[in-house]
Formats: C-alpha cells, structure tokens, sequence
C-alpha cells in the first residue's frame, strides 16, 4: 500500500536524517516492494542437491548460534547437522528412536523448532508420535544433559495418519504446534470442529516457563482459556492436517498449508495474532461444502487464500515460507513459496495489493519434498523423502515463453472467455497443452477451437489440429462458454506444455 504524505517544511527537516538513514539501510518489507514489480510467472525455481545419505527426512532448521549449521530430523528419531562447508556429519546430534513410534508412512519424528535463546540454553522442542502407542508428543530436549522431557501430548492410536507434526516459535515468543484430525478420511471422530480436543488444532503455548501441574504455560490471551469444556492451549481449529506452517519474519502473519482430503490442497494467510478462526475442516474442503461434513448452524469460516485440485498431480501440499532473504531479494522478496508431495510443483504467492493474491507455478522440486527451510539469514533449503536429500533452492529471472490474453463477456448466469496465446519464445510450439483453473461457481458448456476437458476446477485444454503449431511471436485464440452462479473473474493463471505464461489483460 502506498501512502501520500504531506509535511510541513520544518516537519520534514525534523525527520529527514531518519529517512535518509532508512533509504540507505533496505530493510524486509522494502525487498518485498521491489521484488513485487517482477510478474511471477517471469520468475524460476531451481534446486540444487547439496547433501544425499538422509534416511526419510521430515523437517529443516537452523540455530541462531553462529555456527552456520542446519538440523534436519529424520522420520525413525534422529536429528542429524548439516554444515556448508564439511556436509552431512556421520554421527547424529540427538537419537530418540527409543521414544519414537515411527510405524506407519506418517508416524515419526516429525518437527522440531529452536527458541531464541538457544545458543545459551541448548533446548530444542520436538513433535513426534511417541511408543507404545502413536500419541503426538510435544518434548523439550536438553542436548547439554542428552534429556528427553515430554511437555504435553494427545492420543493418537486409532490411525497412523494425520498426525501434523509442524513446531514453530512465533513472533510472540510462543511456541506453535499443529496436529492433524485423528486420520482416517472424512474426519471420522469430527475432531475439526470440537474444542475439547487437540486433534486438528494448532495449539499455542509458553514453554520458557511451567505453571504447575502443567510443565508449561497458557497465554492469558489465547481464544479458548475461559471456554468451557475446551482445550485452552488451542489457538486454530477446523484443521484438517497442517503438515506445515510458518510466520512472516516480517510482518509476524502466519502462513498454514492444509492438507486436503482429495478435492482440494488449501493455502490460508492469517493477520498476525488471529487465533480462535474456524479454518472450516471438515465443514468445508477448500472452498467447497464438504459432503457429509460437520456443520454447525451460524458458525463462521475463515477461507483460504489459495486452493488447487490433485487433478493437476498433487496429493499434499507442503506449506513453506515467505522468502526474506538477501540473495534474490530483487525477485521474491515478499513472496511466499510452497509445494506438493507429489506433483513437485514449486507455487508462488504474493499479496496484490488489492485483497487478492498474485499465484503462479515457477518450476519444479526434486520428488517427494516433505519440508520447506530457511537459514538464519532466510535462504531457503528443502529435504526430500526418499531418496533422503537435502537441497538448496534458487531464483532466477526467466521470462515466460507464451502470453495469455483473457476477454471475459458475461451475462445473468453466463459467461463466455476468449484467450488469445502468443508464442513469446524464439522457437515454435508444436502441440499444446494449455491447464489453468476455474473458479467453483463456473462449469464450461461448450469450446472453440480446442479440445477442452474439465476435471473439477482444473481445465486442460489442448491443440484443435488445424492450430496445433504456434510460431515465434505468432497467437491463436480459443475460448469456451461457461455457466456460472455469480462469479465471473477470468482464469488467473496458465501452464502451457509444463510452463507458466505471463498473464495479460
């Protein structure tokens, strides 16, 4: 948002040091402003594997110690080091195998967090399910003393799945934990919605100190603390399996990606110190009501900002971070970046300034990505499942190799789109395939000059023969006719053959 202010002369004098200390000084949010004039879709996300020998790792981060170094849990109860310069260390820093229930493809060692005072105190905080049964575990561990201190747990015993696992010290300096709805499908014990429970929550709780008979504290001002009958360490409800979320080092808001039940992978974007929202599992899926869902009359949803169907590949989506660092600052400062288990998709969202969100695929992850991680400084790493990797991640500006122009006539409850594709690449396309989403209140009727399919929101519209090829700087058009029931916005976004296009008017 851009302000315009007006100063008196002897005011501007008065602060004028203090803005040219600023101007000379970049900070954050300034990146992010210069970041937001490169389009996303001109924007490319490369990995490269700096570490191999990792057995099913589950999450990465880095101690503010000066040390340089990166902790990357592993699924069976080790936390091994990573250091630039020496590699992956043989040995672990901590092995909890004997307390850890790694049965089952989601059970484990599943997060961890470091709280500011690490470098002194040498506490780390682990999520985990914990043997004999898969209860999800909070513990501090003391690596001075090489103790395991079990802080606050949940039953956990009935599904191996869904179990979150996500740690993380917030801006506030309270500790953050997801857990997931119990497993199985559909949210068997309707756990989303209840609030005497702590499956499918993110918890909030104070863990610098204890009030007896709990080994940690309750913030006074967390939603639930005089509600009664529910858990008052809850902070979000109406989760689904928050695999992973993360805080805006920059502006403290909170960012959650949900793992859907088949229909939708969902993204939500919360304003700093928003707790007690109802994110709507398993009310709804994504933006859509969720058959046979738990609904209660009047209750209040907050949407996500972002969904997309497995149709396109995914099967769970990977919540990541909003990119603060300094190498590639000028291309995604601001922006928040995400992926998929198993489609590999590297997503990028970025505020527009207008209550929207700018959204674009820009490249591809090594296979079966599990965790998003920053270093001190933010640059970003990311581990694999298997083969077990670690590896650094990269931007880079590359424009766009095709431009999609969008037309949009609509009327009462109909709606037609033309789209004219150009070729922006020096080399010829020969066969097209072009994927973009749709909003869920249109259903396409009829096309023209394409062969258009639609798979719940996920078109995929390909060459009609006659234009199957597309010379340089040359377009075609194609278009279809579409019902809708009150939304009539234009695709957002456009793949052509595996690439994101720059979207036009």
């Amino acid at each position: 948002m851009r302000l315009r202010l007006t100063f008196v002369l002897s005011t501007l004098l008065a602060v004028l040091p203090a803005l040219l200390l600023t101007a000379l000084t970049p900070s954050p949010a300034a990146a992010a402003e210069d970041a937001s004039s490169v389009p996303l879709p001109s924007i490319s996300a490369t990995t490269t594997q700096v570490a191999s020998g990792l057995r099913r790792p589950t999450a990465v981060v880095a101690p503010d110690d000066g040390t340089d170094r990166l902790f990357i849990t592993e699924k069976r109860g080790t936390v091994r080091v990573y250091h630039p310069d020496t590699g992956l260390a043989s040995a672990p820093l901590l092995d909890i195998t004997p307390a850890v229930d790694e049965s089952g493809n989601e059970r484990g060692l599943l997060g961890i967090a470091l709280p500011a005072d690490f470098a002194d105190s040498q506490d780390l905080y682990l999520a985990y399910t914990a043997l004999p049964d898969g209860a999800v575990t909070l513990a501090r561990y003391r690596l001075d003393e090489s103790r395991l201190e079990p802080l606050l747990s949940q039953e956990h015993a009935e599904y191996s799945n869904h179990n979150g696992g996500q740690l993380a010290f917030g801006p506030d300096g309270n500790l953050y934990w997801s857990i997931g709805d119990g497993g199985g499908s559909g949210d068997p014990f309707k756990s989303g919605q209840r609030l005497d429970t702590l499956l499918g929550k993110i918890m909030r709780i104070d863990v610098s100190r204890a009030c007896a008979p709990l080994a940690y504290c309750v913030p006074a001002d967390n939603p639930f603390v005089d509600t009664p009958g529910a858990r008052a360490e809850i902070w979000l409800y109406g989760l689904r399996n928050p695999w992973r979320f993360s805080f805006d080092a920059a502006d403290g808001s909170m960012w959650i990606g949900d793992v859907g039940q088949g229909h939708w992978e969902e993204i939500n974007h919360l304003a700093p110190g928003r707790g007690g929202l109802n994110l709507g599992w398993s009310c709804y899926e994504g933006l859509e009501k969720f058959t046979g869902g738990d609904c209660a009359p009047g209750e209040t949803y907050t949407e996500p900002v972002f969904t997309y169907s497995p149709y396109t590949g995914g099967c769970s989506v990977i919540g990541g971070h909003v990119y603060r660092g300094r190498e590639h600052a000028d291309l995604v400062g601001g922006t928040y970046i995400a992926t998929d288990y198993c489609s590999s998709t590297v997503w990028a969202l970025r505020p527009d300034g207008r209550g929207g969100y700018e959204q674009a695929e820009i490249g591809r992850t090594p296979t079966q990505v599990t965790s998003v991680g920053t270093t001190v400084d933010g640059e970003f790493y990311m581990v694999n499942d298997l083969p077990g990797g670690l590896h650094k991640v990269s931007f880079a500006r590359e424009e766009p190799t095709c431009r999609v122009d969008r037309t949009v006539t609509a009327w009462g409850t109909g709606m037609t789109v033309d789209l004219t594709v150009t070729n922006t690449g020096d080399a010829p396309v020969n066969g097209w395939t072009l994927e973009f989403p749709l909003t869920l209140d249109q259903t396409v009727v009829s096309d023209w000059n394409t062969d258009l399919i639609q798979l719940s929101n996920v078109i995929r519209a390909s060459d009609a023969t006659h234009n199957a090829t597309i010379a340089p700087g040359a377009s075609i058009t194609l278009g279809y006719l579409a019902e809708h029931t009150g939304g009539t916005t234009a695709p957002p976004r456009f793949v052509l053959n595996g690439d994101a296009c720059a979207v036009g008017r």
